[in-house]
C-alpha cells in the first residue's frame, strides 16, 4: 500500500468531490437502514394487533409497506446515484491527471532511458497501469467508504435491537477478514506477475506492428505467432492463477454470510421465546435482523474484489512510481534567454554509452564557427551520430568539455539551444498527420504561411513529388511516413528543419537515401544560407561532404585525419581511400 500513498495529492485536488461522496454514501445507507426498522416497526404494530385485524387492515398495510418501501427505495437510489457521480467521477479525473503527469515526465528523460526501456512497456504503464489504479481510486474506494458507513450504521442499529444477537450475528466476519490479510499478500505477488507479462506481450504487439514489413519480407509470420501466442500463454497462465484466488473469495463471503442468517433466524428465534424480559426480542426483530445481514452480503461480499483492486493497483501503481522518480541524467540549469553565434567547441571528449566497454569516440576535438561548414565523414559505426548526440545534450560526455559559444553546454539554456537547431537524422520520423503538419511541427503555425513551405520544398527538391498527391500539402501520411519514399521522408525532415531557419543545422547522413543527383541539387541549395548559420554534415559519402569548409575523418571513434577534400586527398591516407572506393562504385 505504500506506493498508493503516492495519489494522495490527488484526494487533496479532489477533496471537495471525496468528501460530498462521502456525504451521499451516508445519506444513502441512512435511507437503506430505514426499511428493515420500518418493516421490524410495521410487523411489530401488526402482530400486536393480530386479534382485531380486518381483512382491509391486511391490505392497507401490504399498500403502506410496499409504498414506503419504494419511497425509501427511489432515495437510496437517488443518493446512490449521487455518490457514484462524485467518487467515480473524481477517479476519472485524477486518471487524467496522472496519464499527462506520466506523458509530461516520460518528455523530461533523455535518450538513454528510452534505450533501456522497450516501448511496450511505456505504453503499458500509461495506459494499463493507469487503468488499475484507476478501478482503486473510483470503485476500490466507494466500495471501502460503502462498507464502512453501512457497517456502522447497520450494526448501531442492530445493538439497539439486541446486543447479545448481534454479537453472535457478527461472529463470522472476523474469520472473513483473517481469510483477506492472509490471501492479499499472495494477490499483490501475482498482480504484479500479470501486469510484467502484460508489458511483454504488449512489447511483442508494438514491435510486430512497427515490423511487419520484414516480418513479411523474410516470410516469419509462423515464427512470430508462435512468439505471441507463447507470450499471450503465459499472460494468460498469470491471469488465471489470480482469477482463481480472486473467484474464492465472493463464495466464501457469501458463504459466511449465510451463516450469519442462519444465526439471526435460529438464535432470534431462541430469543423471542426466552423468558427473560430483557433478552426477548419481537419478530419484527428477527427479520429486521435478517435484512440488516443481507444489507450487509454486497459490502462484505465485495471486500474480496476490492482487495484484489487495490493489490492489483499497488502492484501498477509500484511500476509507475519507478519511473516517476526517475530522474534524468541530462538536466537544464539555466533559463536565461540564449542568442546562439554559431561558435561550437569540442574539446579532447570522449564517452562511453551506458552498459557499454566500448568508447563510442575518444578524444574528439574540432571548432567550427557560424558560416562554416564542418563535415565528418566514416564508416558505419565509427561515431559519427554519437557527436551529433553529444551535440545535442542526448548525453553529456565523461571527459572533456563541449563549449557553445564559448560556454560549457552544460551551463547553457538547453531548450533554447535546441529550439535554434534543425537536427536531421538519418531516419527521419514522420507523424502520422498531413504533410503540412509535419513541415510546421518545429514552428509556430503562425508564422509560416504557403509560401515558406513550397519555398523550403523547393530547396529540398521534395516540391514536385508533393504536388503529385490529389492532396499536395494536406495528404494525410500513413504511420512513420510510410507512404513515402526514403528519399522523399529524409527531403521532408531537411525541409522541416529549414523551416525553422536555424542558426545551427546538423544534417546526420540524412541524404543516404537519394540519388547522387538530387544529392547534388540539396547540397548545392543549402549553400545559399549557409553564411547565417552553423552547418554540420555527418555522412559516410565523400560526395556528400567534399565542398566542407573543414572535413575529420573518424574511424572507431578516433579522429585520424582533418582538412579539406583537396588537402585529405594529399595525404593518400584513410579519405583518399573511401574517396577512390566509392568512385569505382559509381563507375560500376
Amino acid at each position: 500500500m505504500k506506493s498508493l500513498q503516492y495519489l494522495n495529492k490527488y484526494f487533496l485536488k479532489y477533496k471537495w468531490r471525496l468528501l460530498l461522496g462521502i456525504l451521499f454514501t451516508i445519506i444513502s445507507n441512512y435511507y437503506g437502514v430505514q426499511m428493515p426498522t420500518y418493516f421490524k416497526e410495521a410487523i411489530d404494530s401488526f402482530q400486536s394487533n393480530i386479534d382485531h385485524a380486518e381483512s382491509t387492515d391486511f391490505l392497507w398495510l401490504a399498500i403502506k409497506l410496499g409504498g414506503f418501501y419504494m419511497m425509501l427505495s427511489i432515495a437510496k437510489g437517488f443518493f446512490l446515484f449521487l455518490m457514484r457521480q462524485t467518487i467515480i467521477v473524481m477517479s476519472r479525473y485524477i486518471e487524467f491527471d496522472l496519464k499527462n503527469e506520466i506523458y509530461t515526465h516520460y518528455q523530461t528523460l533523455d535518450q538513454g532511458f528510452f534505450k533501456r526501456n522497450a516501448t511496450g512497456d511505456l505504453m503499458n504503464r500509461i495506459s494499463e497501469d493507469v487503468g488499475l489504479v484507476r478501478m482503486y481510486l473510483g470503485p476500490g474506494i466507494m466500495y471501502v467508504i460503502n462498507l464502512i458507513v453501512a457497517f456502522t450504521m447497520i450494526v448501531t442499529q442492530m445493538f439497539q435491537i439486541s446486543p447479545s444477537l448481534t454479537f453472535t450475528v457478527l461472529i463470522p466476519l472476523p474469520i472473513m477478514s483473517i481469510l483477506i490479510y492472509r490471501v492479499s499478500s499472495r494477490m499483490n505477488a501475482m498482480s504484479a506477475l500479470v501486469q510484467k507479462e502484460q508489458s511483454m506481450l504488449s512489447t511483442i504487439a508494438q514491435e510486430t506492428f512497427s515490423g511487419i514489413r520484414i516480418i513479411k519480407a523474410y516470410s516469419r509470420e509462423k515464427e512470430t505467432e508462435q512468439k505471441m501466442n507463447q507470450r499471450a500463454e503465459n499472460y494468460k497462465n498469470q491471469s488465471m492463477r489470480l482469477v482463481l484466488v480472486n473467484a474464492f473469495f465472493i463464495p466464501t463471503i457469501m458463504f459466511l454470510i449465510g451463516i450469519s442468517v442462519l444465526i439471526a433466524i435460529y438464535y432470534g428465534g431462541i430469543l423471542s421465546f426466552s423468558g427473560n424480559a430483557s433478552e426477548k426480542i419481537s419478530i419484527g426483530s428477527i427479520v429486521a435482523f435478517i435484512m440488516f445481514v443481507n444489507n450487509l452480503t454486497w459490502p462484505f461480499a465485495s471486500l474480496g474484489w476490492v482487495s484484489s483492486i487495490v493489490q492489483r493497483a499497488s502492484a501498477s501503481q509500484k511500476r509507475i512510481n519507478e519511473f516517476l522518480e526517475t530522474k534524468s541524467n541530462i538536466v537544464n540549469t539555466n533559463d536565461e534567454a540564449l542568442d546562439f553565434q554559431g561558435k561550437i567547441s569540442f574539446q579532447h571528449v570522449s564517452f562511453q554509452y551506458p552498459n557499454s566497454d566500448i568508447n563510442a569516440i575518444s578524444d574528439i576535438s574540432f571548432d567550427v564557427s557560424k558560416g562554416e561548414t564542418l563535415a565528418i565523414v566514416g564508416s558505419t559505426g565509427s561515431g559519427k551520430s554519437t557527436i551529433s548526440s553529444l551535440l545535442m545534450r542526448q548525453y553529456d560526455v565523461q571527459s572533456g568539455s563541449i563549449l557553445i559559444d564559448g560556454k560549457p553546454i552544460q551551463s547553457i539554456n538547453l531548450p533554447a539551444f535546441r529550439d535554434q537547431t534543425g537536427v536531421v537524422p538519418q531516419e527521419v520520423f514522420l507523424f502520422s498527420e498531413s504533410i503540412r503538419e509535419n513541415l510546421r511541427f518545429g514552428v509556430n503555425e503562425n508564422e509560416i504561411n504557403e509560401e515558406d513551405l513550397i519555398e523550403v520544398c523547393k530547396l529540398t527538391h521534395v516540391y514536385h513529388n508533393i504536388q503529385d498527391f490529389p492532396d499536395q500539402f494536406d495528404t494525410i501520411l500513413g504511420e512513420r511516413g510510410v507512404n513515402l519514399s526514403g528519399g522523399q521522408k529524409q527531403r521532408i525532415g531537411i525541409a522541416r528543419a529549414l523551416l525553422k531557419n536555424p542558426s545551427l543545422l546538423i544534417l546526420d547522413d540524412c541524404l543516404s537515401a537519394v540519388d547522387t543527383e538530387t544529392e547534388e541539387i540539396i547540397l548545392r541549395n543549402l549553400e545559399k544560407g549557409k553564411n547565417d548559420r552553423t552547418t554540420i554534415l555527418i555522412s559516410h559519402r565523400i560526395s556528400t561532404i567534399r565542398n566542407a569548409t573543414k572535413i575529420i575523418v573518424i574511424q572507431n571513434g578516433e579522429r585520424i585525419e582533418s582538412g579539406t577534400h583537396e588537402e585529405l586527398l594529399n595525404l593518400k591516407g584513410c579519405y583518399f581511400e573511401m574517396h577512390e572506393q566509392q568512385l569505382n562504385q559509381d563507375k560500376d
